[in-house]
């Protein structure tokens, strides 16, 4: 057995792990950086890794530490004791308070080596506490529902309150103009109408929301899923208070219906949850459209394990991240998750010590301890305007919303061979094609290769419902021609289809959306093909492939034999 000298760095659980031989050393020890570089316990990067086995760990630490081991999932979590704890305190600790009995109140805990916050959770409720073992992945899930469970509910906001929503536009304090038609706009019906249109839309995840009118009906559609569906069909006559009502809500010049306008709009649902709104309209031949894109700034915090990058992809874009310089690009079509992306990767770094801006027309998510600038071309605050001030003001990290133009590129390459990280997007099909894209702009080919570190390509492809898919039989021939290798066949995996009568949990067979990347390295043998200044997308997209990287298509077919998504919606969001 190994004896605690043989791991000098490694201090409690992460210590007695290696002295069990359920973990080894050196994942221990990538478990703890990982840990701090996303401010997560030891215990909860260990588990997600699948470097320990949560069942096994907790098991050992009741033995060791004679602490009772309680099953989480047989276990009804009472809210109301949940509420005797502050949220932070919650979070910070990695508890979950679960049930009072006189004056002993129970935490379960997951790492029986970090006492500390029980000290201070008994400080908290006044009365002695007991912590109990409970396996890491259950409380990690449980925490988050019964966090989710106390905060108020938009399903939960009743009919009644409808007209009372707390709602703001970006520019507050900045009265609407065009006020005389008050009196119509604030009718309770079409106020009542927009309010339950923009919780609902929340309640069923869309994305955007799209009010349109025509010449004979006026329609509501909801993007779910990255799919339009209609909703609503509200009489035609309302067109133009409803398109007002928007306007006032967000600030906007109610008299003027000419030009199109952009705005923004915080709707806040309690204390711990707020979502934004862009909103944009445009004159049509029969009113304004307006639509609303829904930002919800938790999306940068569900972590990069949420995004659905295989492992391998995961570690190269946190090896990327973890670079001093140099510049990391994310590429695909508009909706595609390229923000969301970004700033996941922003949260990662968002640190005390690290001073980072961002440049974006306009800034999507807001997050806090970063510096966010919307671009206003009209009184000059350009992208390349807003990157030559950062780069004034002591950064570290620089993000920008899009490379446009050649000036703008040009700062951003100067930036990351000056050591700085810079992050941006392009509006590329695929990872080769950004590189021939800068050529294109007129960044010369040894500066793409000396300041870009990494590429990625994504899209996003609806996942299935994992309640109702249903098992797709296709003949071998038809497997291979969709781009599966014949050892892949030979596995025995399942396909799956989407159930189009849907259940309740879901949108036609599927529900939420999972992500399909293409995660390019500039490797020195990619460098030097780049510098040859000659070299196409395909001699760039065959060098990659010689390195073992998976296009977008090879991705989107490894979410296929996983069960995540099936073969008609790769099909849809990846074409050969």
């Amino acid at each position: 057995m190994a004896t605690p000298s043989a791991t000098p760095m490694l201090t409690g659980l992460a210590k007695k792990l290696v002295i069990d031989k359920l973990i080894t050393e050196e994942n221990a020890a990538k478990a703890i950086k990982l840990a701090s570089e996303q401010g997560l316990p030891f215990i909860t990067c260990a588990v997600k890794e699948k470097m320990v086995d949560p069942r096994q760990v907790a098991t050992i630490g009741s033995t060791d530490f004679g602490l009772p081991l309680l099953d989480l999932s047989a276990m009804d979590i009472d809210n109301e004791v949940v509420k005797m704890v502050d949220e932070k305190l919650v979070r910070n600790h990695h508890i979950l308070p679960l049930y009072r009995r006189g004056n002993t109140f129970f935490v379960a805990i997951s790492d029986p080596t970090q006492l500390a916050g029980l000290d201070e959770v008994k400080f908290h409720v006044g009365i002695n506490t007991v912590p109990v073992l409970v396996e890491e992945n259950k409380l990690d899930s449980a925490i988050n529902a019964a966090l989710e469970a106390n905060d108020t509910s938009m399903a939960g906001l009743a009919d009644e309150g409808l007209e009372d929503l707390d709602i703001e536009a970006e520019n507050e304090g900045k009265e609407p103009e065009g006020t005389s038609a008050e009196s119509d706009i604030d009718d309770a019906p079409v106020v009542r109408f927009v309010n339950k249109v923009l919780l609902d839309a929340i309640n069923k995840g869309a994305s955007d929301i799209h009010f349109e009118p025509y010449e004979k009906r006026y329609r509501v559609r909801l993007r779910q899923d990255g799919m339009l569906r209609e909703v609503s069909s509200p009489p035609i006559q309302l067109a133009a208070k409803i398109a007002a009502r928007i306007k006032v809500m967000s600030k906007l010049d109610v008299s003027e219906k000419r030009v199109p306008q952009d705005g923004r709009i915080k709707l806040t649902l309690s204390k711990n949850k707020a979502i934004d709104f862009r909103v944009s309209t445009c004159p049509t031949l029969f009113g304004e459209k307006t639509v609303m894109r829904i930002l919800d700034p938790s999306s940068a915090k569900l972590g990069i394990d949420a995004l659905g990058y295989e492992p391998e992809q995961k570690q190269l874009y946190l090896d990327n991240l973890a670079k001093p310089y140099g510049m990391i690009l994310v590429t695909g079509p508009t909706g595609s998750g390229k923000t969301v992306s970004l700033y996941t990767g922003l949260n990662i770094l968002n640190r005390e010590d690290i001073n980072i801006s961002t440049a974006e027309d306009p800034a999507e998510i807001n997050l806090e301890g970063i510096n966010q600038v919307n671009v206003n071309d009209k009184v000059g605050l350009t992208f390349a305007a807003a990157l030559k001030s950062f780069l004034r003001q002591d950064p570290d990290i620089i993000m920008v919303g899009e490379i446009r133009d050649i000036t703008t590129a040009e700062i951003a390459v100067k930036a990351a061979q000056t050591g700085h990280m810079v992050m941006s997007t392009l509006h590329t099909n695929d990872a080769p094609q950004t590189i021939t894209r800068l050529m294109n702009i007129g960044i010369p080919p040894y500066n793409i290769a000396s300041a870009v570190n990494l590429i990625i390509a994504q899209r996003l492809a609806r996942r299935l419902c994992s309640s109702c898919k249903l098992v797709e039989e296709i003949p071998e021939a038809a497997k291979l021609e969709e781009g599966f290798t014949q050892a892949q066949i030979d596995t025995g995996f399942k396909l799956y289809k989407a159930n189009t009568a849907g259940c309740d949990s879901c949108n036609a067979g599927y529900k939420g959306r999972v992500g399909i990347y293409q995660v390019m390295p500039i490797s020195e043998d990619m460098g030097r093909l780049i510098m040859t200044g000659s070299a196409t997308s395909y001699d760039i997209a065959d060098q990659a492939h010689k390195e073992g990287i998976p296009d977008l298509r090879r991705s989107a077919l490894k979410k296929v034999m996983d069960g995540l998504t099936s073969l008609e919606e790769i099909n849809r969001v990846t074409k050969d």
